[in-house]
């Protein structure tokens, strides 16, 4: 997946003084994949603004560039390709890290003049091909940090990672070769980001990871039998929305509804379930409980009724029978999921379901996905519609030149899902601010709204 453009890092503001003193060394980034690979970046950019160094917005402007690559996929290894081969020829010094970095040879094969290149969240071996490719030059009188580090996401929201790796082995997926095993970050750490973030005036929390729900469970000597659930309670007191993405659908999911019923945290789960036929399930190697998820989606909106369900899909994977993708179709009509996404498999190099029987063709793929995406907009628009007449709370993002304000729902995270919008008396709102309006008009996606 590749960030949208204003979420690139090379296109972005990054949140330092854009003045550069003489002899200022200068880095650009660009920045491919998910929202962890963007906060890599973000911590690469900080470390290095640290030491020193300016950061370009553009190829001309840097010494050197580093590209952050994905590698989950192989569309995306030819897109981070594509990105290291560009920042070349347009500035001729190139670091290349990130997942793809897991594989060097497959990068020096195509790409032989790259300075370096360096696997996922190895910031120290970035750092030093950045300092042997662009000595730094610290000045400590001028170069100083904002407290909460460079930022490549709007002021007003943050992503907050809250470990690496996974200890799931999904056939499709290699991200336990690439990124390892589950590795979470310390309770207290995180804490701290996320108040120094707030502190700094940001508004929404999103909580990621590979696999958000597993939090702690690799700390052998640990208080709490879930700490995902401890700290879901406490960055909910920090007074920011909380986003929780990446929540495997673990039975302990449960006891995280009532603290979104409470208003501690947004009432909102992003939880990966791929694919609703016991047979596709154990072909993918994930727990193949299907009929149970819909029992425990009802208890989740039975405590809840507000909480919004997003998931992402696959189809078309191998041995994929016509009866297994109609399952699919008939399941997604019981549990009517709010945000829904949907791939078509695609063969990953190291991945175990590049050997199994039964590859989908490709045409079919296409027609699964389309009959897919058409029942989930058809959820999407009469859930909407059903939001008319709403008085609900939504977040700023941007007001345009006319006046236009872009905003989201605590049903929407950023990027990925709709937005509301509000076309009259709008002006006078701040990216960030939190208002309150009623939606007169409803889409396949979106809503429009008047401020109350």
């Amino acid at each position: 997946m590749q960030n949208p453009p204003d979420l690139r890092p090379d296109l972005a503001r990054a949140r330092v003084s854009e003045t550069r003193r003489d002899g200022q060394p200068t880095i650009g980034m660009v920045s491919l994949g998910c929202p962890k690979a963007l906060v890599d970046s973000e911590r690469i950019l900080t470390r290095l603004r640290a030491e020193g160094y300016s950061i370009s917005a553009d190829y001309a402007g840097a010494d050197a560039v580093i590209v952050n690559t994905c590698g989950f996929l192989d569309s995306a290894k030819a897109e981070s390709l594509e990105a290291i081969g560009e920042a070349l020829s347009e500035n001729g010094k190139v670091i290349v890290t990130g997942c793809l970095g897991a594989e060097p040879d497959y990068i020096t094969g195509v790409h032989p003049r790259v300075l370096a290149v360096t696997g996922p969240h190895q910031y120290e071996q970035v750092l030093d091909a950045v300092h042997g490719a662009v000595p730094p030059s610290p000045d400590p009188f001028v170069d100083l940090l904002p407290a909460t580090g460079v930022s490549l996401t709007p002021r007003h929201y943050s992503y907050l990672k809250i470990s690496e790796g996974c200890n799931h082995k999904c056939k499709f997926c290699i991200i336990p070769d690439m990124r390892g095993r589950l590795a979470s970050r310390p309770a207290k750490a995180i804490l701290r980001e996320a108040e120094k973030l707030v502190e700094a005036g940001v508004q929404e929390l999103l909580v990621i990871s590979q696999d958000t729900s597993a939090y702690g469970t690799d700390w052998k000597d640990r208080d709490s039998k879930f700490p995902f659930l401890d700290l879901a309670r406490d960055l909910g007191e920090l007074g920011a929305w909380v986003r929780m993405h990446y929540v495997y659908p673990y039975p302990h999911v449960r006891d995280a509804i009532p603290l979104m019923a409470e208003g501690k945290i947004l009432p909102y789960l992003d939880i990966p379930f791929q694919h609703a036929h016991p047979d596709t399930l154990r072909r993918m190697a994930r727990p193949a409980a299907a009929e149970r998820t819909l029992d425990e989606i009802a208890a989740w909106r039975a405590t809840c009724p507000d909480i919004t369900l997003r998931s992402t899909f696959i189809v078309g994977y191998p041995g994929e029978t016509e009866a297994e993708f109609q399952h699919l179709l008939d399941w997604m009509d019981e549990a009517q999921l709010d945000r829904v996404g949907c791939f078509q498999y695609e063969n990953v190099d190291g991945a175990r379901s590049n050997a199994l029987p039964d590859h989908v063709a490709p045409e079919i793929k296409q027609d699964r996905w389309d009959r897919f995406m058409e029942k989930a907009q058809a959820i999407s628009e009469a859930k909407l519609a059903a939001k008319v007449g709403q008085k609900i709370d939504v977040i700023v993002d941007d007001v345009d030149e006319d006046g236009i304000a872009t905003c989201r729902t605590k049903a929407d995270a950023p990027e990925i899902d709709g937005n509301l919008f509000i076309d009259e008396g709008a002006r006078h709102l701040k990216p960030g601010q939190i208002v309150r309006v009623e939606v007169d008009e409803a889409g396949e996606y979106d809503l429009w709204g008047q401020l109350v």
